[in-house]
């Protein structure tokens, strides 16, 4: 779909899964080396991404068949990380030792969004 709209949220959903990727591996980063720092800055792009990915969700679209169900598609995924990342930082206030605990959960729910990108991608 060539939709200058479909491009813009779909980089903003891609930019939000790779800043949630990227915060999950951080805080399960150990040994003696340094988290790269492009995986760092992405996981610091985490609030400002799914800020900007919440606002795009929330619009209301119109067009074609396909553009709303892709854009609905993507608004779906959106909500979806939104409330998994809040999860994820319950838990992480709820059992700061359990650091693995939850960035697990954080992947799986990553995982099964990376599964359904076949409908917006």
């Amino acid at each position: 779909m060539k939709d200058k709209r479909v491009e813009v949220f779909r980089g903003a959903l891609e930019s939000l899964i790779e800043s949630l990727d990227a915060t999950a591996r951080v805080v399960r980063w150990n040994g003696g080396e340094q988290v790269p720092e492009p995986l760092a800055r992405a996981a610091m792009q985490v609030d400002d991404r799914l800020g900007t990915a919440n606002k795009m969700a929330a619009g209301k679209f119109s067009g074609s068949q396909v553009l709303a169900d892709m854009m609905a598609s993507m608004s779906d995924a959106v909500r979806r990380l939104d409330a998994a990342y809040a999860s994820y930082r319950e838990r992480l206030e709820a059992t700061p030792a359990q650091l693995n605990d939850a960035a697990n959960f954080l992947d799986q729910e990553l995982g099964e969004v990376r599964a359904d990108a076949h409908r917006w991608s």
